[in-house]
């Protein structure tokens, strides 16, 4: 543990000093105010005496100006030490920053014992620092947890509906498109009656990777919906732009080549997708419902037409 004295009178100083080290802590002196503000930058000391009547700026400046310093969560033991004796000085210095006052000439016995109530005090407050520091990383990943799909690890539908609203209002004010996308794996209870649940798992997550993978840019959502249902959100996206997404998605999905040997529409996993693009209206804040039932549609339509596919609404549909 390391204490620095800030100290004008060399003698005090040089006692102090020896009576600290003779209780196991290494001590750093200043002279002046200055001169112990820097020290402590410099040696970011476990405790500080800190005397109050010196040349320049005095102890009560110095504390003050100490506890300016410190960062969150950081504190830092003061005693000070003055041949002063007033109820007013020791007020004062409690009120700057002090943790507690000492009449000079102080006792070893006394000093000792000060001393080791700040480091009993200072090991509480740093396992609190610790604890608090733990609750607050569970809290973050309970959050991250509350937002992510346990099996697949993006988005959840929370994630989703929280998201769609949002930007469907921004898009209200800019005036912009919002372009959603409703996917579905293709005859996905055949696969899995076929391969089993675990590979049924396997092969959404292989999905849900694929559709991060084709999005672009960080304000696109992919989430899954539900079951063998995904969902991605395009702000400021036209229809134009929306199908070329999806035919992305469509090729990439195509691309992992997951083997579904009773599919009657194709050999491997397939995915039909419904796309909508709306405008939103001015105050129409539940327009992203007909939005997503015009997105559900589409799918409708694409798994009629065939599946393995893309449908996008008519533009009066959204």
């Amino acid at each position: 543990m390391k204490a620095l004295v800030i100290e004008d009178t060399v003698t005090s100083a040089t006692l102090i000093c020896h009576l600290l080290e003779r209780m196991g802590l290494r001590s750093v002196h200043a002279r002046d105010g200055e001169s112990g503000i820097e020290a402590f930058k410099l040696e970011r000391p476990d405790l500080v005496l800190l005397d109050i009547i010196m040349p320049g700026m005095d102890g009560f400046d110095v504390a003050r100006r100490i506890r300016q310093l410190e960062r969150d969560g950081e504190w830092t033991p003061i005693i000070f030490l003055s041949a002063r004796a007033s109820e007013a000085d020791l007020e004062r210095g409690i009120d700057v920053g002090g943790d507690d006052y000492l009449v000079k000439p102080v006792s070893e016995v006394v000093l000792k014992a000060k001393v080791r109530a700040m480091q009993r005090i200072a090991q509480m407050r740093y396992s609190l620092l610790l604890l608090t520091r733990k609750l607050n990383e569970a809290n973050r990943e309970l959050s991250r947890l509350s937002s992510v799909d346990g099996l697949t690890g993006i988005p959840n539908r929370r994630v989703f509906d929280d998201t769609l609203v949002r930007e469907w209002r921004r898009a209200e004010r800019r005036n912009a498109p919002l372009s959603l996308l409703l996917l579905d794996i293709d005859h996905f209870k055949e696969y899995n009656d076929c391969y089993g649940h675990q590979a049924g798992d396997d092969c959404l997550r292989a999905v849900a990777g694929s559709l991060d993978r084709a999005l672009r840019r960080s304000s696109d959502l992919a989430a899954r919906y539900g079951g063998e249902e995904f969902v991605i959100v395009l702000p400021e996206t036209d229809a134009e732009g929306a199908r070329n997404v999806a035919e992305n998605v469509l090729e990439i999905v195509r691309g992992l080549g997951i083997e579904h040997a009773r599919s009657p529409t194709a050999s491997r996993v397939t995915i039909s997708i419904g796309v909508a693009t709306a405008i939103p209206a001015r105050d129409d804040d539940s327009g992203w419902k007909k939005l997503l039932g015009s997105a559900d549609a589409a799918l409708y339509q694409a798994k009629d037409n065939g599946r393995n596919r893309i449908e996008v609404a008519q533009a009066d549909q959204a």
